[in-house]
């Protein structure tokens, strides 16, 4: 399982909601090893409102808020998962405004900084898709819908 995925499952969080962020971006900071593709900045990711999910750069905590707050505010949401899966994992949860100050040097290399407005957005609507109502292609919801076949229309 990838360590996005294992971290929403510790938070008991989905990453991605109806009219909060429908994307979730995988990314990381410039490091020693390899640099960044120009383009690929987390301010340009920011500028998308899409839930972050920055590896490798828990080691660039301040760098990481500091390039965030213009967009997604002080106030936004983090979540920091280390060592997601693991028996030992850890979670803080914070703000951009006040996540450096309650992690300690204990997180590093393993730790996964999540961050955007769907960390912790109440208010929302919940998707169509799988509604009752909802008309599909491989499960038209009546005769008349335009994707009920000459052969589906007389089992409806």
């Amino acid at each position: 399982m990838p360590s996005f995925a294992a971290a929403a499952a510790t938070l008991g969080q989905e990453l991605t909601l109806p009219g909060v962020a429908q994307s979730v971006v995988l990314t990381r900071t410039p490091g020693r090893a390899s640099a960044m593709p120009s383009d690929e900045t987390l301010a340009n990711f920011a500028r998308t409102g899409a839930t972050l999910a920055i590896h490798l750069s828990i080691h660039n905590l301040a760098q990481v808020v500091e390039s965030l707050t213009p967009y997604y505010g002080e106030q936004c949401p983090v979540a920091i998962v280390w060592r997601a899966s693991w028996p030992d994992e850890r979670v803080v949860r914070g703000r951009l405004a006040s996540i450096e100050g309650l992690i300690d040097n204990t997180m590093q290399r393993t730790a996964l900084i999540l961050v955007g407005p769907v960390l912790e957005s109440e208010d929302f609507q919940e998707s169509s898709l799988y509604a009752v109502g909802y008309d599909r292609r491989f499960r038209p919801q009546s005769a008349d819908s335009p994707f009920a076949t000459r052969t589906d229309k007389s089992e409806l």
